[in-house]
């Protein structure tokens, strides 16, 4: 019998500076922060959130996105691992508002297109981690 998952329940992203990941992330997304180490944290706090290794997990939907502050290089998706990560939107005109706040915040990003099953509108995150929003035709 296989494994049978329902669902993604985290992502994390390793990153080379966290105030400029969060910075990026909390700027463009707005999710609210599930986990984290409080500056004033005691020692058995830190213990109970050393998983966050420095960094912050966000609520997203009904799951969570991580960033790790660890990464001594930059993202390439020609390398073994991560290729990408999409986000679900609910529609065309999501996206189209989605690239108009791009563009107003000088994201460069390579314009909605149609592939068939959904439109996507890609950009890259500030370690150059390709990222893309993704709404179904209908």
């Amino acid at each position: 019998m296989p494994i049978t998952p329902h669902a993604f329940a985290h992502v994390r992203l390793t990153v080379t500076d966290i105030d400029r990941s969060r910075a990026f992330y909390e700027d463009l997304f707005g999710l609210p922060v599930a986990f984290e180490l409080p500056p004033d944290a005691d020692e058995r706090t830190r213990e109970e959130l050393s998983f966050l290794f420095g960094g912050v997990i966000y609520h997203l939907g009904d799951s969570l996105l991580g960033l790790r502050p660890v990464a001594s290089d930059r993202f390439d998706e020609d390398r073994v691992g991560l290729d990408h990560v999409s986000l679900a939107m609910s529609s065309k005109e999501d996206l189209e508002a989605a690239q108009r706040v791009l563009d107003d915040r000088s994201i460069p990003n390579a314009g909605i297109k149609d592939i068939g099953v959904g439109y996507i509108l890609e950009f890259r995150d500030p370690d150059n981690i390709a990222l893309e929003l993704f709404a179904p035709t209908s």
